[in-house]
């Protein structure tokens, strides 16, 4: 049984509220679930911010046993500090290919990599000064 964390529509028409659920992957969205593990309020309030309630310890114990969560939970666990933030790809253009820059996923833009420095292969042979030893053919 794979069991994944989601969310459950409630709510009427053009007011929607969502519960966080523990479900079998197998069952409909707002069938049997095995746990409620928190709610979503989409719906600003009076001072305008979004309303959200979670089990942090229950939460956490379905992620520690594999429970998979889906892409909005996972954005909504990222907002809420569990889980690191997904993996974002910019696209070039519209239906092209995607570019591989890494994207920041608070502000969207693209990060500057230049002043990084990337760890190499260390199984590569190195010289004294600790470059690797380029092979000429």
């Amino acid at each position: 049984m794979v069991v994944r964390i989601r969310l459950a529509r409630f709510g009427c028409r053009n007011r929607p509220f969502y519960r966080l659920m523990a479900a079998d992957s197998r069952s409909p969205r707002d069938g049997k679930h095995l746990e409620v593990l928190g709610y979503y309020n989409p719906i600003p309030g009076q001072d305008g911010g979004k309303r959200m309630g979670l089990k942090f310890d229950r939460v956490k114990y379905w992620l520690s046993v594999g429970a998979q969560p889906s892409d909005p939970v996972e954005h909504i666990l990222f907002r809420a500090g569990i889980l690191p933030p997904p993996p974002v790809l910019a696209m070039a253009h519209k239906g092209g290919p995607r570019n591989r820059h890494p994207i920041d996923p608070m502000t969207g833009r693209p990060l500057d990599i230049e002043g990084l420095t990337i760890v190499d292969d260390p199984s590569t042979p190195h010289s004294e000064n600790g470059s690797p030893i380029e092979e000429v053919a």
